[in-house]
């Protein structure tokens, strides 16, 4: 492996493999969009999305002084990992009008930070959802930025928009005018590991940051084409396929 050397972190006794695994993933990525984003103490911050990267993101929220973190979703038992394993208040999507909860639970104003932790395969519901399905299947766009939009018309006045789900290339109807209007700052990035990935293995160790419960399907090799499969589809509640040679 080239410049293997360069890559390579000692792990603490009594940190095991699967929570070890996630600190090279989930866990610098989410601490990037939380960290870039500029959170400071008592922020309100909103995250889209509880898969592994959205629930890194809430707790590095968290753990970097947020008042009030709320992550967004519809599936049940990622939104019970989030309420379990990250501490943080949830949001069904499909259930709860969000911006009208968000502003509910900030006082009208709207959320400091807003974390998109989706990407190009968002979920929503209405017309608007529609309409990016239709474009995305005909080829018209690549992406469905439905997280994206809700995150800048829901971030307060003056706040942080920070995009850290992957997109391809192009969307369609981006609201470029609320965030001038609004004099939001919007940054994205992917993740930054060798400046995280120590710190993150240290409060793994310590017990600040959770990561072992993503591990929710671990499989051997030989059954890769099914474990991604299963991640791709969401089957069997799967949040994060692991795979362990010769097992």
């Amino acid at each position: 492996m080239p410049y293997g050397d360069h890559g390579a972190f000692p792990v603490a006794d009594g940190v095991s493999d699967e929570a070890a695994l996630f600190a090279s993933d989930a866990a610098p990525t989410g601490w990037t969009g939380a960290d870039l984003a500029g959170i400071t103490p008592g922020d309100t911050v909103a995250v889209w999305g509880a898969g592994g990267v959205g629930q890194m993101a809430a707790r590095a929220a968290m753990l970097l002084g947020a008042e009030q973190v709320v992550v967004i979703d519809q599936l049940p038992e990622r939104l019970d990992q989030v309420r379990q394993h990250v501490g943080a208040e949830i949001l069904d999507f499909a259930q709860d009008d969000v911006l009208a909860e968000l502003k509910e639970r900030t006082g009208g104003r709207g959320p400091d930070v807003c974390i998109e932790a989706v990407g190009m395969e968002a979920d929503g519901t209405g017309a608007q959802h529609l309409y990016d399905q239709v474009k995305q299947q005909l080829r018209l766009q690549t992406d469905r930025p439905t997280a994206l939009r809700e995150a800048i018309y829901a971030c307060r006045k003056g706040g942080s928009v920070f995009s850290l789900g992957v997109f391809g290339w192009l969307v369609d109807k981006f609201p470029l005018g609320a965030v001038m209007n609004k004099g939001l700052t919007l940054r994205g990035a992917q993740q930054h590991g060798h400046r995280y990935i120590p710190m993150i293995l240290d409060r793994i160790a310590a017990g600040e940051l959770h990561t072992e419960h993503l591990a929710t399907h671990v499989l051997p090799l030989e059954q890769g084409p099914e474990g991604y499969e299963m991640f791709k589809n969401k089957d069997d509640c799967c949040v994060r396929a692991v795979f362990r040679p010769g097992t």
